[in-house]
């Protein structure tokens, strides 16, 4: 038996979390190989999954945790042996697979990728999804030919988990980072993360005009609908917008202006079913360029047991940064 949080369905269709206990048997047929975790973590997503805000999950009952970090227990995959140290990002893992907020998942072994020499499961989930995603979008914007000395890189929904990461990669990598957020309170801790300046995000939140004045070489938006097209409105001629996310609304009320006269690129990021070879590029710059300190700082551990309470607080706006989950405690 294992401790795990199981979601399921009340008579009225709403969702009921709880902590409890299921037996091995009840993992998934269908994955060929099973992990002790040692560390999870709670994304927007699990938080939506969870309170049943919106309908993530597409299998009852379900696990939740789209992340995972631990060891290999058994495998009958030809990748994976027994003590092989592995992460678990997206996949539709706490969708459609029972997910890692637990002491145990059975995954794919196609899903895996290994844990980098020298971090620690911990550290893999302090990053977890939110600061993979950061990557991929960093990465993207420099494949684009972004360079630090092009101008100026807005990073929105900066105290998030992807804009917390987002800062401190494009700042260690020498560009000059501008955060919005909606909590200005936390200007301090942004800037101890990189930000060489923080705006309010209400700047960008309301309807704009289709090309406004040129202010970015890059953008990170984790935010979408009108932050993202003011984002786009205001990106210089060349430059290149990376979107992760829809904080605000998966709409897009915007203008062809900026695409057509300026050539700005807009570059999708997907971190659920990106390619293994991706992955595993973005894993090993994470270990190699994220500050360590800078991670610290953006991270808070929480017990299995405190998911369910905190779960409604990620999807307000009311946790900073990266939320770490010891299922063990």
């Amino acid at each position: 038996m294992f401790k795990a949080i199981l979601l399921g369905k009340k008579d009225d269709g709403a969702t009921d979390a709880q902590l409890t206990e299921l037996d091995e048997a009840q993992l998934p047929a269908d994955g060929d190989v099973t992990i002790r975790v040692d560390y999870s973590t709670i994304n927007f997503k699990d938080g939506l999954a969870i309170t049943g805000r919106s309908p993530v999950v597409r299998k009852w009952p379900m696990v939740p945790g789209i992340d995972g970090a631990g060891e290999v227990i058994e495998s009958s995959h030809a990748a994976w042996k027994p003590g092989d140290r592995v992460i678990l990002n997206g996949w539709g893992v706490g969708e459609v697979h029972m997910g890692c907020l637990a002491q145990r998942a059975k995954l794919k072994g196609d899903w895996l990728v290994r844990l980098p020499d020298g971090m620690s499961a911990r550290t893999a989930m302090a990053i977890g999804t939110a600061g993979y995603t950061a990557m991929l979008c960093a990465l993207s914007l420099r494949e684009q030919g972004v360079k630090p000395d092009a101008g100026g890189i807005l990073v929105t929904g900066a105290s998030g988990g992807v804009g917390s990461v987002a800062v401190a990669i494009l700042s260690g990598w020498g560009y000059r980072v501008v955060a919005s957020t909606g909590k200005l309170a936390e200007k301090e801790y942004l800037q101890a993360l990189g930000a060489s300046e923080v705006i309010d995000r209400a700047a960008l939140s309301e309807a704009g005009k289709p090309l406004q004045k040129e202010r970015w070489a890059g953008v990170v938006d984790s935010v979408g609908s009108h932050t993202l097209v003011n984002a786009i409105a205001q990106t210089r001629y060349g430059g290149t917008v990376t979107a992760c996310g829809l904080a605000q609304g998966m709409d897009l009320p915007a203008s062809v202006a900026p695409f057509i006269l300026r050539g700005v690129k807009l570059i999708g990021v997907d971190s659920v079913m990106a390619p293994q070879a991706r992955r595993v590029q973005a894993w090993e710059h994470l270990a190699r360029d994220l500050d360590a300190a800078k991670l610290e700082r953006i991270t808070q551990e929480i017990a299995l047991g405190d998911v369910i309470a905190r779960a409604p607080e990620i999807l307000a706006g009311k946790v900073r940064g990266r939320l770490v989950v010891d299922v063990n405690r």
